[in-house]
């Protein structure tokens, strides 16, 4: 049996004029998860990331903190983030977004919620991708993991991709998956084992790195 582990990336620059790059908090999350998984004895034969800037600057401190040379990471665009400002965007093509949509957490993620339901029940015209199409390729990226002969593999990828990893291994409900992506923390390790028959997942949204010491730093959610 293998064991994939799948981690959400580092704090992003939310609000910036580019969220995609890890803000100094959270390239000091990466360092102190890898670090972490070290000491758990974490040796991945394989690694993997979405295409995003973040994801690669995940792996990266993540590898420093390990102190270990984790080799060239596969790309998988199918462990990318759905594009959720050009969502959000193509909810209100005409105008009437909330104030601070974008830049205001509360009304961000408040408006997001909402906005993907309405994206699962494809009732939003002209998405940058539909649900379907998103979810179609998040499964190709777990099928690619799971292809080959690897005992551990470890990917960086995001809350969204992830969610819906662990949404479609349970069978729930689509709109179950914006209920984990809420709750999911940046640098979280959620984990699933696996059979050429066989696929489970193991454990959700974990934090190895944080303790009470430094939660109050590291502990962040975008």
């Amino acid at each position: 049996m293998a064991e994939l582990i799948v981690v959400r990336h580092a704090q992003a620059s939310f609000g910036a004029a580019n969220y995609d790059k890890l803000s100094p908090l959270g390239h000091e999350q990466s360092e102190e998860l890898g670090a972490a998984l070290a000491v758990m004895g974490i040796r991945p034969d394989r690694v993997a990331t979405g295409e995003q800037v973040r994801h690669r600057e995940t792996l990266e401190g993540i590898a420093r903190g390990m102190k270990a040379e984790l080799g060239p990471a596969e790309i998988l665009p199918g462990l990318n983030e759905f594009d959720f400002r050009a969502l959000l965007d193509a909810r209100f093509p005409e105008g009437g977004a909330p104030e601070g949509m974008h830049d205001d957490r509360r009304t961000h993620f408040r408006t997001l919620r909402d906005t993907v339901h309405a994206w699962q029940r494809d009732e939003i015209a002209n998405p940058p991708e539909r649900w379907a199409e998103f979810a179609g390729r998040v499964e190709a990226a777990r099928q690619a993991l799971c292809a080959g002969d690897h005992r551990q593999l470890l990917a960086v990828s995001s809350g969204g991709a992830i969610s819906q990893l662990v949404a479609a291994t349970l069978g729930t409900p689509p709109e179950q998956q914006m209920a984990l992506q809420l709750q999911m923390k940046n640098c979280a390790v959620t984990r699933f084992v696996f059979t050429p028959r066989a696929f489970y997942l193991h454990s959700f949204n974990e934090t190895p790195h944080i303790v009470a010491h430094n939660a109050e730093r590291l502990l962040t959610y975008s």
